[in-house]
């Protein structure tokens, strides 16, 4: 067993290739149709483009955090879609300011972007930029009929879509996240596993106590300070969501 489980590959997740049509679509959305008289101080296109690119940071830097905390990329990929939710009012909000309400689902337009799939990533997506870009570009070329548009009703609307698609995506990749911490545990776990390991190799005949709050193996740990600063004791696995500890008989 690692310590250290495996992180990154987020550019292989169809979620990372959707935020990201998401964040360039949004940028170009707010450069072509915000400007003096209905965004006179720039804070719409402020908070539009900084909570787009919140949802494609968080999965980014959520999936580099995967290795050392699953509790840490599940609280990112909850914050990315919170930032895209708010992305979505933004446009549901531009709709109703001129007096449009959003596609229904039965819609032509609605149906056809909903229909676009994304073609499987090629090989080296994974480390290399190139090749990332230009899949990434290609992507977002598949909803240019109607992001390209010079109808900014049209934009909103397809940018709606997309956010829920997004949406879906993110709540699905949540649970995914969470039951694997379920079954598998985080860091803490790990770690604690992998010296229990080490040290039954070293003292085979060591007994290892249960935490007598949680139920959890325990592990020795040594006092970094205080009175203690040195001594060995038994840490709860489960630390630091449990403290408890008890005293190594000798």
């Amino acid at each position: 067993m690692e310590i250290v489980e495996k992180y990154g590959g987020y550019r292989k997740l169809d979620s990372f290739t959707l935020v990201t049509i998401i964040q360039l679509g949004t940028w170009k959305f707010c450069s072509k149709f915000l400007n003096y008289k209905n965004d006179p101080k720039g804070r719409q296109f402020d908070q539009m483009t900084q909570a787009a690119r919140s949802g494609r940071a968080n999965i980014i830097e959520g999936s580099e955090r995967a290795g050392t905390s699953k509790t840490t990329e599940i609280r990112l990929t909850d914050v990315a879609r919170a930032s895209l939710a708010e992305l979505k009012g933004d446009y549901e909000f531009w709709l109703l300011s001129n007096c449009f309400v959003p596609w229904q689902n039965s819609c032509v337009d609605a149906r056809e972007v909903y229909a676009i799939s994304f073609d499987k990533s090629p090989p080296g997506v994974s480390d290399g930029l190139h090749e990332s870009g230009a899949y990434l570009l290609n992507q977002f070329s598949k909803f240019s009929n109607w992001l390209d548009s010079d109808d900014a009703n049209i934009v909103a609307n397809t940018m709606i879509i997309l956010l829920n698609r997004a949406l879906n995506m993110l709540n699905r990749q949540l649970e995914a996240q969470s039951n694997s911490f379920k079954k598998d545990g985080g860091f803490h776990e790990r770690a604690g596993t992998v010296r229990r390991q080490e040290r039954e190799r070293q003292n085979p005949n060591e007994v290892v106590p249960k935490c007598p709050e949680c139920g959890k193996l325990m592990c020795r740990r040594i006092a970094k300070s205080g009175k203690n600063e040195g001594v060995s004791f038994w840490g709860c696995i489960g630390f630091p969501e449990c403290k408890a500890t008890k005293k190594i008989e000798n």
